[in-house]
């Protein structure tokens, strides 16, 4: 539920404001007050923490499982309840960031210092955010002004395996104008993705660097009238193992140097207006490029052996109004995306449209409260199809509250599974989803807690390993948590019970675990912050042509500490895998063993 994201173990332990979150309904709303299962973590955590990269912080929330193909800022893949990337959504400051190809997005890619907050929504959530929120959203907002007059910070950090980075930010509000920019430059020599035995991968350490930055700008026209334009690109270079397709010189992944030129950049135009006390609005126009350049040599003598390209445009309009009627709010939403891909792979389509109208209705009694929403898409190649979701919340009492949702997903197979040579299937059907939950939650003082129980079956479901298409999946499970803080102590646990599962056959979807259980346990003595954190998962199974593998489980620990040197220099101090755990998250693939990072932060 909520748990490990207002109160994280991080967190200071004075009161604060109850956090607002935008994802669970696109409107804002206190956290309190939402009826779906949503996680935030802010700034002032990520850096507390010394948290690295994005795939780091969705590591510490429930409901999330990770996996990685093996150095750092390699490719990366998120579950949800079950539902693979290509059964999430990511958006950056509300638009939509992805490739069409895979499916899935570039999570790897995203700057963590160009981040302000992460929401994380789990849950069905098709009928507010359309195809392929079968699992759930991730939404990143970058960092703007939060007061008058100018904010600078810089950051410095270093690690093990020649982990480097370097960053600056500009933040300034002044009259009708705000503004940032920032930028960040991270790199590492990385590790050996090759498992001791494994055959068939470079025995080479893969390294990566990334320059990253971002801009806002925005213009206050009228007291109720606000023009904004927002900016984010990511480019970098990192090294893996593979070999190219076509092959001319007949390499392997041994035989071959192979490194990845990806990018990121998107552009968000958007002009909010409030006409009256009870009608809001909002236009953004956006494109998005998610572009993935990988470039081949031959190892003995760095002869040329070839690259491939595959590159996503994606263009999205919305046209959002909130109208309040009474004690309730209705939104209306007209959508519309178009995403063409630029391939060195011929793709027999290569455009793909969506055209969205969506309604929601949002209730709220004194004992009870009520979502419902309804939407209508329609996809060039696969025709008109419709999306719908309740939810609803009880107060048992001031402590206590029953939450329940239920809705529809639908899921266009993307231009690979479609279209990839000798992979793709044309006759692919979409995939069609029914999801509920169930839970409990309870909160008093500074205690909070809740449960959930779930479960999603996905008809056609397309597994990515393979591209068979299978009659259903049962993506089914339960998410504990709990958190509390006494004096300077915090702490905070989650559990989860996750057992996807494909029909007929009853194979477990790959790469998802049984259980899960994190904790994280935090102190405060005055300007020192040390923490602790647990993270204990059952084994899980991957893909091994023409067969499966068991990938064994593992307990990783990690710690640090935070210390404010003076008001505007802090030093954070963080070291993963403290017992050098050797654990695999992909088969074949490896992870990094003991590896520590030190950074010092200065703000004014």
């Amino acid at each position: 539920m909520a748990a490990l994201a207002a109160c994280s173990s991080y967190a200071q332990t004075t009161a604060t404001l109850e956090p607002v979150v935008v994802t669970a309904t696109r409107v804002e709303t206190p956290l309190t007050d939402v009826l779906s299962d949503v996680s935030i973590v802010d700034r002032h955590q990520i850096e507390v923490a010394g948290l690295q990269s994005l795939t780091d912080v969705l590591a510490t929330l429930p409901g999330v499982q990770i996996s990685t193909s093996g150095s750092y800022r390699s490719i990366t893949g998120v579950f949800l309840r079950g539902a693979n990337s290509a059964q999430t959504i990511l958006l950056i400051n509300g638009v939509r960031l992805g490739s069409a190809t895979t499916g899935s997005y570039s999570l790897e890619n995203i700057p963590l210092d160009r981040v302000d907050r992460i929401e994380v929504l789990r849950g069905a959530a098709a009928a507010l955010y359309g195809p392929d929120a079968v699992g759930g959203v991730i939404q990143v907002f970058t960092r703007e002004p939060s007061q008058d007059g100018v904010q600078r910070s810089a950051s410095i950090g270093l690690g093990a395996d020649g982990q480097r980075k370097l960053g600056a930010q500009l933040l300034g509000q002044s009259g009708t104008w705000r503004y940032g920019l920032g930028v960040s430059d991270e790199r590492a020599k990385g590790i050996n993705v090759r498992l001791p035995g494994e055959s068939g991968f470079n025995v080479d350490n893969d390294g990566f660097q990334y320059l990253s930055a971002d801009a806002n700008l925005a213009y206050r026209i009228h007291p109720n009238h606000e023009l904004s334009l927002r900016w984010v690109r990511s480019e970098g270079e990192y090294d893996f193992d593979g070999s190219p397709f076509p092959n001319p010189l007949r390499l392997n992944a041994s035989t071959a140097r192979a490194v990845a030129e990806p990018k990121v950049e998107q552009y968000v135009l958007r002009w909010q207006a409030r006409w009256s006390d009870r009608w809001n609005s909002m236009v953004s126009v956006g494109e998005s490029q998610d572009i993935v350049v990988s470039r081949y040599w031959r190892e003995s003598d760095g002869a040329a052996a070839g690259d491939s390209r595959f590159n996503t445009r994606s263009r999205q309009l919305s046209w959002q109004n909130d109208i309040r009627l009474g004690g309730d709010n209705l939104t209306l939403l007209a959508e519309q995306r178009e995403d063409k891909v630029d391939s060195s792979t011929a793709y027999t389509v290569t455009q793909r449209r969506i055209s969205a109208l969506a309604a929601s209705y949002a209730l709220k009694r004194s004992s009870w409260d009520a979502l419902l929403t309804a939407r209508h898409d329609r996809n060039s190649q696969f025709g008109s199809f419709a999306n719908c979701a309740m939810s609803g919340g009880y107060k048992l009492n001031e402590r206590w509250r029953l939450i329940g949702s239920v809705g529809t997903t639908f899921q266009a197979p993307s231009f690979n599974q479609l279209y990839w040579p000798s992979f793709g299937n044309p006759d692919l059907a979409p995939q069609k989803g029914r999801a509920q939950e169930l839970g409990v939650r309870y909160q008093q003082g500074r205690t909070r807690a809740s449960a959930v129980v779930y479960r999603n079956d996905v008809k056609g479901f397309i597994d990515p390993a393979t591209n068979n298409q299978f009659s259903l999946a049962v993506l089914k499970g339960i998410t504990l948590a709990w958190e509390h803080s006494w004096g300077s102590t915090a702490v905070a646990l989650s559990y989860d019970r996750s057992d996807p599962r494909l029909k007929p056959s009853n194979d477990r979807v790959t790469r998802v675990a049984r259980d899960m259980l994190r904790a994280q346990l935090s102190y405060r003595a005055g300007a020192w912050k040390p923490f602790a954190e647990l993270r204990l998962s059952s084994d899980r199974e991957d893909t091994r042509f023409p067969s499966r593998v068991r990938l064994a489980g593992y307990g990783v620990v990690n710690v640090g500490a935070s210390y404010q040197i003076n008001p505007n220099l802090s030093l954070a101090v963080r070291v993963n895998n403290l017992t050098d755990k050797a654990y695999s998250l992909a088969d074949g693939f490896s992870t990094p063993g003991r590896n520590a990072f030190v950074s010092l932060q200065w703000q004014d």
